[in-house]
């Protein structure tokens, strides 16, 4: 039956692809960093105590303090495209358009900040996309980050009236896909270096020890990324001392170690003298990778007795990244897009 005149217009089925990361303040200022860091520490999926305790410990201490100093680390590695992580996942998703073309509309969000998950789902529905596979860019799981951004997307299906299909990309933290990667991109910093490292770190987000033992995969997931890594990267160098640690511990609860910053000051105290630090459990550079890494953690290093210190790029848009966020993609979208689109 023919559509009356008066029916609004319905745009033509499409296929969507959402990237997600974490997230980012809007700017790099007290104001910005302290509702970024209102929403993101407000979340149950990331902060595991009772309300009752931790309601005054947020809004009467953190809230009131941490913003100035997170401000000024943000300043530090802020550009005219914004944070790392936003300028980033917008770049990745772009690349990633121009490899799948019209076969899919790829766009992307964050967690918390902007732009937020619910509304880019309703933008991708409003262009009529009817099938959307929404990637959270964390190669390990984690409650606090790949389960948070799937309880957004549900938020936001109930809000719907007519919603779309769905599907999500499953961590890969020992993909082949992955591993290969990160070989690739590693070797290709490694060899770009004017010093030859004796010590190459390979340094995950931190997360509470309790979050193990209530059954997290995280732990494990990146501890399987490391060893898998090690091992690819050890025939072409088989001097390079391989470590795993752990970074941004946050408050008085036992973490998962070792801890980076103890690592760093023990490696220098201990003899080492040229280390390479890498992050395999971030997609993208951010705040973690480009100023907790990158700037603390050379002073750490030096202060401690090193002398040559290297923070290696994240996969970001190079090519290894991109052909495996492309492959990756392609094999969630088997039977929505056609193998040759």
């Amino acid at each position: 039956m023919d559509r009356p005149a008066s029916h609004p217009a319905i745009p033509g089925p499409r296929v969507g692809v959402l990237l997600v990361n974490l997230g980012t303040p809007d700017a790099p200022d007290p104001a910005s960093v302290r509702r970024y860091l209102r929403e993101f520490l407000s979340d149950r999926r990331v902060v595991e105590i009772p309300r009752l305790v931790w309601w005054p410990i947020l809004n009467g201490i953190i809230l009131t303090t941490r913003p100035k100093k997170s401000a000024h680390a943000y300043a530090q590695v802020w550009s005219e495209s914004g944070s790392p992580l936003a300028a980033i996942t917008r770049a990745q998703a772009d690349a990633l358009q121009a490899r799948l073309g019209d076969a899919a509309l790829v766009d992307w969000a964050m967690r918390y900040g902007n732009p937020g998950i619910g509304p880019a789902i309703q933008a991708m529905k409003d262009k009529g996309c009817e099938r959307i596979l929404v990637a959270p860019l964390y190669p390990q799981y984690s409650a606090a980050t790949t389960a948070t951004a799937i309880d957004a997307l549900g938020a936001q299906l109930a809000a719907m009236r007519w919603q779309p299909a769905l599907r999500t990309l499953p961590p890969y933290y020992d993909d082949p896909l992955h591993i290969e990667a990160l070989r690739a991109d590693t070797a290709r910093q490694l060899s770009a270096l004017d010093f030859v490292p004796e010590v190459l770190l390979l340094s995950f987000h931190g997360m509470p020890e309790r979050t193990l033992q209530l059954g997290d995969p995280y732990y494990c997931q990146c501890r399987k990324t490391a060893r898998l890594l090690a091992a690819a990267l050890a025939p072409d160098y088989p001097a390079l001392r391989i470590e795993t640690t752990f970074q941004s511990r946050f408050g008085r609860a036992k973490w998962l170690e070792p801890a980076t910053e103890t690592v760093l000051e023990a490696e220098a105290q201990g003899g080492t003298r040229r280390l390479a630090i890498a992050a395999p459990g971030f997609a993208a550079d951010c705040l973690e990778t480009r100023e907790e890494l990158a700037i603390r953690g050379r002073e750490q290093f030096v202060a401690a007795g090193g002398t040559h210190f290297a923070a290696l790029d994240c996969l970001n848009t190079g090519e290894a990244g991109m052909a495996m966020i492309e492959a990756l993609v392609r094999r969630e979208l088997a039977g929505w897009i056609q193998a040759n689109d």
